[in-house]
């Protein structure tokens, strides 16, 4: 009996040659559109799918091969005598390979967000894939007499076994498992689309695999990074080019997230240096070489194997002063050609450039946290303030203002509980991840003692944040002990009289927010 193999790919590459292999095996393809078009350019003998079912191609293409004759010759089971009965009655034929991939749904709804289009336009819809997604539901199905390859990079692989002669049911399985995977992306991709819900009954995140890691966490967690195709337009982490180092592993991409989402917040050249998923330092200036002293400056000490994000190109000066500290990763929007050649002398420094610098919005970015049996979803946290309400008989002055909106800004990417020491628009103590926010101010106040750089501690402010509101007022007293002037919090504790009281006691300005900003 002739085997034949049914081809019909939007996605080209490899195709000919694929054909042309199995053709040598002495499969018989049939085809359909434009594949049957390009494989007899190509001098590739192949039988139009028309020409087997006895029916046109009808509706612009829409319907093709959805035709009893092709996915009966998909679906029936070989060992099954009835089923072979049947196809004979019928006058069909048995398709031993089906080799499909979609149209470019997801190349389509790319395009129309980079040209700032929404909506179900008729592009999107007539890049629907129908017959393909039968055909590859129907072959995987049918793994066991059929093989199913929905990807270009299977091809070569594919033709090696059928070259070593029979494939084993865990190739055809392994295959089948692929091509589920293939029309559940592509499934999800729609549904995600369509949906204007922000928490729908069911919900699928489209991931692609990008690449392996080395481990997780730790060296005993396996790990892989994936990437959301959905949301490549907006930049980020995931999509930014690496242009040289080793290996980034799944903590550094941690720390380059945090750092990058920190680092947009900003339009001033800014810093900001990342240990731990928490900022250890950050500082606006008026270049990036001194934003990156200033945010040193901090805590030098933590800063050692950070992680260094900037929102402007880094130049010469820049690579100089950041390669006299040992750092593992380095994203910025470019690097200037003379900073390339400083860095090429510490080959194992990570550097990654990101141009896009996009402000997240609530409405596109969605959070997904990991619980034993299920998952959590919201909406990043990326609001800022509701108000910015001064609470005390003495006003913030317009510089303590400044500092306030910084320090409250940086709260924010701070795990909490979360205590921020600011000078002008420069971290000077950062308290991070404590039971008690006293225990974070007093974190704070410790990493503050070494802090010099640039500092005129009489004419330069010492403002607080904290991320959430103060149930006593024991941080307002010890905030005034080592010279806060002024306080940002959210507010809305029962007690916060009490807080208010003990500022306007010392003297210490307090704004409320009427947000606060958790990061578990």
């Amino acid at each position: 009996m002739t085997r034949r193999a049914l081809i019909s790919v939007s996605d080209k590459a490899g195709v000919v040659d694929f054909a042309r292999e199995l053709s040598v095996l002495g499969y018989e393809i049939l085809s359909s559109g434009g594949t049957a078009k390009i494989l007899t350019q190509n001098g590739i003998a192949c039988k139009e799918i028309s020409h087997e079912t006895g029916f046109p191609e009808i509706l612009d293409g829409r319907v093709k091969t959805l035709q009893p004759k092709i996915h009966g010759g998909i679906l029936a089971k070989r060992d099954n005598p009835a089923h072979r009965e049947e196809m004979k009655k019928h006058g069909i034929e048995p398709i031993d390979i089906v080799a499909v991939n979609l149209y470019p749904f997801e190349e389509t709804i790319a395009a129309l967000g980079r040209e700032g289009i929404t909506g179900i336009t008729d592009d999107v819809i007539e890049n629907i894939d129908i017959g393909g997604v039968a055909l590859i539901r129907a072959a995987a199905k049918n793994f066991n007499d059929v093989l199913i390859v929905t990807s270009p990079a299977d091809y070569a692989p594919l033709i090696a076994m059928l070259k070593k002669g029979a494939i084993d049911n865990q190739s055809r399985q392994k295959l089948a498992a692929k091509a589920f995977s293939h029309t559940a992306y592509y499934d999800g991709l729609i549904s995600n689309y369509f949906t204007e819900d922000k928490f729908p009954e069911t919900i699928t995140i489209p991931l692609k695999k990008l690449a392996s890691l080395r481990y997780g966490e730790n060296p005993h967690q396996d790990a892989a990074l994936y990437e959301s195709r959905a949301q490549a337009s907006m930049g980020g982490v995931v999509n930014a080019r690496i242009l040289q180092g080793k290996e980034l592993s799944y903590n550094n991409y941690l720390d380059l997230d945090a750092a990058w989402r920190l680092i947009r917040e900003f339009d001033e050249p800014a810093c900001a240096i990342i240990k731990h998923s928490n900022p250890c330092g950050c500082a606006v200036a008026s270049s990036i070489l001194e934003a990156y002293t200033r945010a040193l400056a901090c805590d030098p000490v933590s800063a050692f194997g950070g992680i260094i994000a900037v929102n402007r190109e880094i130049g010469e000066a820049e690579a100089l002063a950041i390669t006299a500290l040992f750092t593992e990763c380095i994203i910025a929007p470019s690097f200037s050609a003379k900073a390339r050649e400083v860095f090429l002398k510490k080959k194992n420094v990570r550097l990654l450039e990101q141009p896009v610098i996009m402000k997240a919005t609530p409405i596109i970015e969605r959070e997904v946290r990991a619980l034993s049996g299920g998952m959590l979803l919201q909406d990043k946290d990326n609001a800022l303030l509701n108000e910015s309400k001064p609470v005390t008989q003495r006003p913030p002055s317009m510089q303590e203002m400044d500092s306030l909106l910084f320090a409250w800004t940086l709260c924010k990417h701070v795990k909490s509980n979360a205590i921020i020491l600011v000078r002008g628009c420069q971290t000077v103590g950062v308290g991070a991840g404590q039971m008690s926010r006293i225990d974070s101010l007093a974190i704070a106040a410790e990493k503050m003692k070494t802090v010099r750089h640039g500092l005129d501690e009489k004419q330069i402010p010492l403002v607080l944040a904290s991320d959430a509101f103060f149930p006593f007022p024991d941080v307002v007293a010890a905030a005034a002990k080592i010279g806060v002037t002024a306080i940002i919090q959210p507010g809305g504790s029962i007690r916060d009289e009490d807080s208010v009281k003990a500022a306007n006691d010392h003297n210490i300005a307090m704004v409320v927010t009427g947000m606060r900003h958790f990061k578990h």
